[in-house]
């Protein structure tokens, strides 16, 4: 009940969250840190319960190639397999005379025929080898498309290239302090009309029942014109703040997290994009502030955003008045 009396009964509770309010009922964090929720969904096939087309986009680089690659020589090992089977005589202009060499042979001779590239070396004879040759030619054309139209949909997928700091602070912030997290964008991308929405999920022990409590952040800004450098989203820690009578202790021992939205809209998609992430309060840095991420060049003539800064903070000091509710910050 200590960390229910100290939450602000002036802030106001959210109940359309999307994540229930028994907490007991739910195990680690409730948002990843890449933004894709915390839940694993069992009860039903694995075939039906998988989009893999989702899941093909979702992939990163170099899995979905490796998954192409893999799918493209185990296809053509299973029909070497079968011309194998079926009789290395029924491929007309086969050399090799030992099993391995015909073996590798009919593999090359399958993948000319899966690409349909058919240098006409070798050549299929006999009805069946015939038919198996015509079925794989098939069977590659529509593997191909399958995987032009995965290509096409990983590069033309809208996606919100940005990134948030790994930790958020509790820094001074004019006369008080506020709770503070980082967004950058790392690509050539131009974002304009950025909207953040921030939800503290807090896990509160209420007679002896624990369950979640989420409250709606009020922001300094929700929304700014353009992303192009970064932003620091500020959440002023005041009469409306779930965390006004906090202390660090209670910031250190509350038990939660911090939930992160941002959408913006990316020109060159035409569409909007956005991106997620949560910190937890074991993420949190309590007395610290960001340093500034951006520079001036040498030449003076552009200005240098360092994204290796995106996490780098440095002790602050901040000072509770908790008996009275007030925070005041020097430093």
């Amino acid at each position: 009940m200590a960390l229910l009396r100290k939450i602000n009964t002036h802030a106001k509770t959210e109940i359309n969250s999307g994540f229930g309010v028994n907490a007991s009922d739910y195990g680690g964090r409730l948002v990843n840190k890449d933004g894709l929720p915390n839940v694993e969904k069992k009860g039903i096939g694995l075939l039906e319960g998988t989009s893999w087309y989702h899941t093909m986009l979702q992939l990163p680089r170099w899995k979905f190639f490796a998954v192409v690659l893999l799918f493209y020589i185990l296809s053509n090992f299973f029909f070497a397999f079968l011309y194998v089977a079926i009789g290395v005589e029924h491929l007309n202009g086969m050399s090799a005379n030992t099993a391995l060499g015909k073996f590798g042979e009919a593999y090359f001779f399958s993948a000319q025929t899966f690409t349909t590239v058919g240098y006409g070396h070798i050549s299929p004879s006999g009805f069946i080898c015939s038919a198996v040759s015509s079925f794989e030619a098939l069977a590659g054309l529509l593997s191909f498309a399958l995987a032009t139209g995965l290509f096409y949909g990983r590069f033309s997928k809208p996606k919100a290239y940005l990134r948030f700091s790994e930790n958020a602070v509790i820094a001074p912030f004019k006369d008080g302090i506020a709770l503070m997290m980082r967004v950058a964008p790392y690509k050539n991308t131009t974002l304009t009309d950025a909207e953040a929405k921030v939800t503290a999920g807090l896990v509160i022990d209420d007679n002896g029942k624990h369950k979640n409590e989420f409250f709606p952040l009020e922001l300094e800004y929700e929304k700014v014109n353009a992303l192009t450098l970064s932003w620091t989203i500020v959440h002023p820690i005041n009469e409306n703040s779930p965390f006004y009578k906090f202390s660090q202790e209670d910031f250190i021992n509350a038990k939660g997290e911090i939930i992160v939205y941002v959408k913006a809209f990316d020109d060159m998609f035409s569409n909007i994009v956005t991106a997620r992430t949560s910190y937890t309060f074991n993420e949190l840095v309590v007395g610290a502030k960001f340093v500034m991420m951006y520079y001036r060049s040498n030449s003076s003539n552009k200005t240098m955003l360092d994204l290796q800064k995106l996490n780098v903070h440095i002790p602050a000091d901040i000072n509770y008045a908790v008996a009275s509710g007030k925070s005041a910050a020097n430093g």
